[in-house]
Parts: structure tokens; C-alpha cells; sequence
């Protein structure tokens, strides 16, 4: 089941990686509630938001954020 759920988190990685790189584009740190709102925004699935809503409030650099949410940026 672990080699499942590795295969089935390789499109949650770029989707996250993706998201990312679109919101760091101009900026060095970002509020939590920002990033959910770009992820609602950009319709990733519910699993994806979780994770994100999940993010205690604060401010997250590009590798805080990638780190925490399990992408591969950093």
C-alpha cells in the first residue's frame, strides 16, 4: 500500500511544486491564508487543501511551504 500511495502522490508533488512557483514568482514569504486562497483558486483537490489548511497561520518562504506541504521546490 506505501508504493500506492508514492505513485498516487506524484501528481500532489507538481500540483504543490506548481502552486508554489506561481505564488513565490515576486514575492520571498507568504500568509498561509494567501496560499490557500491561490490553491482554492486554482481548484487542487480536496486532499491538497487539506494539507494546506492544515499550515499554521504565518508568513512561509518558498521552502518553508514546499517542506510542509511535501513538494519538491527547495
Amino acid at each position: 500500500m506505501t508504493e500506492d500511495a508514492s505513485v498516487a502522490g506524484e501528481p500532489d508533488t507538481q500540483a504543490i511544486d506548481d502552486l508554489l512557483d506561481d505564488i513565490y514568482r515576486a514575492q520571498e514569504r507568504v500568509e498561509q491564508a494567501e496560499i490557500y486562497r491561490r490553491a482554492v483558486a486554482a481548484e487542487l483537490p480536496p486532499d491538497l487543501l487539506a494539507r494546506i489548511d492544515a499550515l499554521p497561520e504565518g508568513e512561509y518562504s518558498v521552502d518553508e511551504a514546499s517542506d510542509l506541504l511535501g513538494g519538491s521546490i527547495g
